[in-house]
């Protein structure tokens, strides 16, 4: 059996800062953008920390919508000083939002934090901002950080800077030695950003009899090393029939008898899915066409939303998962495959049960910042115009 993705296991937390469509919901504002006055920001910071899912929600959109001038320095104020410790997290995640250049050092100053929270939101910055100054602080972390919350966000981020030395020789170790859930987060990472340089030291993972070995598998199809295939076509022969739909997607990744593949994998979930007790496949053949979709495969992520809009739980869980996955990794191929479903409104649905369970805050608001831009540079009257608003309508931001 796989370990989860460590990504998706993780609670971690970019951007434009565009208000909200006019013909958004209500609830979120119908006011145009620069409409906030001082007061009203100041209690939506404070808001951010309350207990109820409706005020946090409702306060975040406030903030997002506020002139950027006055956002942005109560943003900093508010995460470098506010009592709440949430609010100092909820306030860094929306300040990335804004792509201001002071935000940058207000990041750094928060990878030496108490709050694992804003630990986990600085590592995720620098993962999307590469910053070389910033890798020894990464590798000097690694001796200390030992959060099942942040290290992950940790490790992530030094997989961003495969191309230093200190990076790598940080990392590859990690590989083969540790605690399997934190192995599960480097080498995940190391197949995200297609690390070449370590693709040894992952076969010989996927080689191995235990947990690791499909996370192994993906990662090596996700570098693409065509080396990689002997070792994932001895594992198609030995793994458990759990598995074999992410090896399956592994071999498709690496550009061998995809279509075949593919096949295989979506008539594994469909017998999941109709047969009541074989949850195990439904999460394995679930996981495994994200990930062949995020590869930019339009057709794949399509297929999973046909399967996913219908499904109730139990099986509708993973696969909602799944296009939540897509979603944060792939944004522009989602929003390609939204506009010519005439299931759109189920569809969208589908995403916002991904988001309630993900709680990747950094992630999703990357996402809600790449729709609010798709939105104002559609023409109106667009299909792409009506998916980001739909999106932004169903999804509360």
């Amino acid at each position: 059996m796989s370990v989860w993705p460590a990504r998706v296991c993780s609670v971690a937390l970019v951007l434009a800062a565009a208000g909200p469509p006019p013909a958004a919901d209500a609830r979120a504002s119908s006011a145009p953008q620069g409409a906030v006055t001082p007061a009203e920001l100041g209690a939506a910071i404070d808001d951010l920390g309350r207990l109820d899912y409706h005020t946090r929600m409702t306060a975040g959109r406030t903030v997002r919508r506020a002139p950027a001038a006055m956002a942005v320095r109560a943003l900093i104020d508010a995460a470098t000083s506010h009592v709440d410790g949430y609010v100092r997290y909820r306030a860094l995640v929306l300040l990335s939002g804004f792509n201001d250049p002071r935000a940058r050092d207000v990041m750094e100053a928060s990878l030496g934090d108490r709050n694992d929270r804003l630990r986990a939101v600085a590592y995720a910055y620098f993962e999307h901002h590469p910053d070389r100054t910033i890798v020894p602080l990464l590798v000097a972390a690694l001796d200390k950080e030992t959060s099942e919350f942040v290290r992950p966000a940790l490790t992530r981020a030094l997989a961003a800077y495969g191309n230093e030395p200190a990076a790598r020789a940080a990392l590859l170790p990690l590989v083969e030695r540790g605690r399997d859930f934190f192995r599960s987060a480097v080498i995940e990472a190391l197949g995200d950003d297609k690390a070449a340089w370590a693709v040894d030291a992952v076969d010989r993972v996927a080689r191995l009899d235990g947990p690791l070995r499909t996370v192994a598998a993906l990662a090596l199809g996700r570098i693409g090393d065509r080396r990689s295939l002997a070792t994932l076509a001895g594992l198609q022969r030995e793994v458990s029939e759990a598995e074999q739909p992410e090896v399956a997607a592994a071999i498709c990744l690496l550009g061998v008898n995809c279509g075949s593949h593919v096949d295989f994998v979506v008539r594994t979930l469909r017998f999941g899915i109709e047969h009541p007790g074989y949850q195990e496949l439904v999460r394995a053949s679930a996981h495994a066409l994200g990930e062949i979709a995020v590869a930019d495969h339009p057709d794949v992520a399509s297929t999973l939303f046909d399967l996913g809009v219908p499904a109730r739980d139990p099986a509708r869980a993973p696969i909602a998962l799944a296009a939540g996955t897509i979603a944060i990794r792939n944004t522009p191929l989602v929003l390609k495959v939204l506009e010519p479903r005439a299931d759109l409104d189920g569809a969208v649905l589908l995403l916002r049960d991904a988001f309630d369970m993900l709680e990747e805050d950094y992630e999703e608001e990357r996402f809600y910042a790449t729709v609010r831009r798709a939105y104002w540079q559609a023409p109106e009257g667009s299909m792409t115009r009506q998916v980001t608003e739909a999106l932004i309508q169903r999804l509360e931001f």
